[in-house]
């Protein structure tokens, strides 16, 4: 008995062949000249009169043989569709993380779907904002976020002083020169608050994400490793659609 694995590698191979094969007796049939076929032949008036050779030309395509031909192309191409159809209404496999199933016997559909989705979900995941790792965080309830230590800066201000270059004498006034001088004026005390993830979370979560994307993966080989029941619904449909094969 075939396996579902196995209807799902041959169908595409199918699925080109019957492609190739219904397009080139759709334009084989488009083709007057070898739908028709003459023969002729040439009697003189009397038996003295000029004898010319009969002309004949064969049909090369008949309507019937090609419809039987595109029938039997098809009717593959609808059997193995079918079987792999009916086999994933009912293909299921258990998705297994921890050696403990997550999901039970979820269809072959649907785990390709979470596959799918798994791989948007674990590029969201490592992208996240991860907290600085120059800064000491602690969780703050309060806050429901992330904190530093407070750390306290001094606010200066400048204030201007003179300088005497040269003391006056009695021909000179003095010499002074203005400049700033930076003086403590207060202090700044900083929190920083941050709702980003510490990269141990963030990485704890990649790897859940990456273990789980490998339990669908193995669940669903599980699940197109199972047994199959042939279809044949080409014969029904194409017996229905030929009718008795012969036309008017």
């Amino acid at each position: 008995m075939a396996k579902l694995n196995q209807i799902i590698a041959v169908e595409k191979g199918v699925k080109t062949k019957s492609f190739q094969e219904l397009t080139d007796a759709h334009q084989r049939v488009q083709k007057g000249a070898l739908l028709s076929g003459i023969s002729r032949t040439y009697q003189p008036k009397d038996e003295e009169g000029e004898q010319l050779p009969s002309e004949s030309t064969r049909v090369q395509v008949k309507g019937e043989e090609v419809l039987r031909t595109v029938a039997a192309t098809l009717t593959r191409l609808f059997d193995v569709t079918g079987t792999k159809d009916w086999a994933n209404c009912e293909a299921r496999a258990d998705v297994v993380v921890d050696g403990a199933p997550l999901v039970r016997d979820v269809p072959v559909s649907y785990l390709l779907f979470l596959e799918k989705q798994l791989v948007d979900v674990h590029t969201f995941v490592r992208k996240l904002p991860v907290l600085d790792a120059a800064e000491t965080w602690t969780l703050d309830p309060s806050t429901d976020s992330w904190r530093t230590e407070p750390v306290r800066t001094v606010r200066t201000k400048k204030v201007p002083r003179n300088h005497v270059k040269a003391e006056a004498t009695e021909h000179h006034p003095a010499q002074v020169e203005m400049y700033f001088e930076d003086i403590a004026a207060g202090y700044w005390t900083t929190v920083k608050f941050s709702g980003a993830l510490p990269a141990r979370r963030v990485n704890e979560l990649v790897d859940r994400v990456e273990k789980l994307q490998q339990a669908v993966k193995f669940a669903r080989e599980e699940a197109n490793g199972s047994d199959v029941t042939d279809r044949r619904i080409g014969d029904a449909v194409f017996g229905y659609i030929l009718g008795n094969g012969q036309g008017g």
